[in-house]
């Protein structure tokens, strides 16, 4: 399993008084609690084999973390299908969404900005 970006990681928390706030992310934090799962558990056992940079599931856990659970998981399923053996690879980074207004904890998942 690749290391994550460092830019898909951080270090806020989610404070009580943001939890609120914090509902219109619960999609995209389940999507990436099933994307940490499966870095854990399934990507090991399939060792170094995508040819690009990132991995493709780091691809994914960054494409869901800038752009939510949907348009994160279609530009997750792109790379994948560009992902094959006659690809030349290389680096592809996902696009930082031009309007992020999140912070991401150290496990990756997305919280609320804190306006303190």
């Amino acid at each position: 399993m690749t290391a994550l970006p460092a830019s898909s990681v951080g270090t806020a928390h989610l404070h009580s008084r943001d939890l609120v706030r914090s509902i219109p992310v619960i999609p995209r934090n389940l999507v990436l609690g099933f994307l940490t799962a499966y870095r854990k558990v399934i990507s090991p056992m399939y060792g170094d084999v995508c040819a690009y940079y990132p991995s493709c599931s780091a691809y994914a856990v960054g494409a869901v973390q800038q752009h939510g659970a949907v348009k994160g998981a279609a530009l997750s399923a792109w790379r994948i299908l560009r992902c094959n053996p006659w690809t030349t690879g290389g680096v592809d980074d996902v696009r930082p969404h031009e309007h992020f207004r999140y912070d991401l904890t150290a496990h990756g998942f997305v919280v609320p900005s804190r306006k303190d």
